[in-house]
């Protein structure tokens, strides 16, 4: 008997080194790929203690606008079908960079981004197999930004939207209603993880 638990023992803390390693190597994978995707850059024009003011170039986007509302019924859905065009997708069967953050606006009627690496003009990009998909240009804009760690969800993304919305009154810094979310990470990333609520400054 003690040597068949010994056994159990045994095959238990192998199956579970297993399973440490494939989850350092999937994380350790995951940091390095961070260093090498694009991101939609911007320069910081002033930093205050809960937020800061950006400002971001004119810059062409993937889009997809979704039926669904609210973050948790939307991101999945609005993923997959724009992660499905860049992975191929398309007339050419091409496959397109990934860049980083993936964008959500925050409207009842939400629409997913993802921006379109910067060598790529809107007329060298093939054409969607999906009609949903569109490009957008946007233009350069200024935005007050708020960033939280962990994973994101509907009931965080709406607390730190109130409390950027309160900040910018409390400093008299008028705001439009075309606020963002922003998602830094892939779903397996455990550590380091990265969101953000922004709105473009009147």
């Amino acid at each position: 008997m003690a040597k068949y638990l010994k056994t159990k023992m045994k095959i238990f803390l192998i199956v579970l080194g297993v399973i440490l390693i494939g989850f350092i190597v999937v994380q350790l994978f995951a940091i390095n790929s961070q260093r090498n995707i694009e991101t939609y850059a911007y320069v910081v024009n002033k930093k205050y203690d809960t937020f800061e003011i950006r400002s971001y170039e004119e810059t062409l986007f993937t889009t997809v606008k979704l039926s669904t509302k609210g973050y948790k019924n939307s991101s999945s859905k609005g993923f997959s079908i724009l992660a499905g065009y860049i992975f191929g997708g398309n007339e050419r069967n091409e496959k397109i960079s990934m860049t980083s953050p993936v964008a959500m606006t925050l409207e009842d009627s939400m629409t997913m981004l993802f921006m379109v690496p910067k060598e790529l003009k809107k007329e060298m990009l093939p054409k969607p197999n999906q009609s949903l998909i569109k490009f957008k240009k946007e233009p350069a804009k200024t935005v007050a930004a708020i960033s939280f760690n962990g994973w994101a969800n509907d009931k965080k993304i709406e607390k730190y939207k109130q409390k950027l919305k309160s900040a910018l009154d409390a400093e008299g810094i008028a705001y439009s209603e075309r606020f963002y979310f922003l998602g830094y990470n892939a779903p397996y990333e455990v550590f380091n993880r990265k969101n953000e609520v922004i709105v473009e400054l009147r």
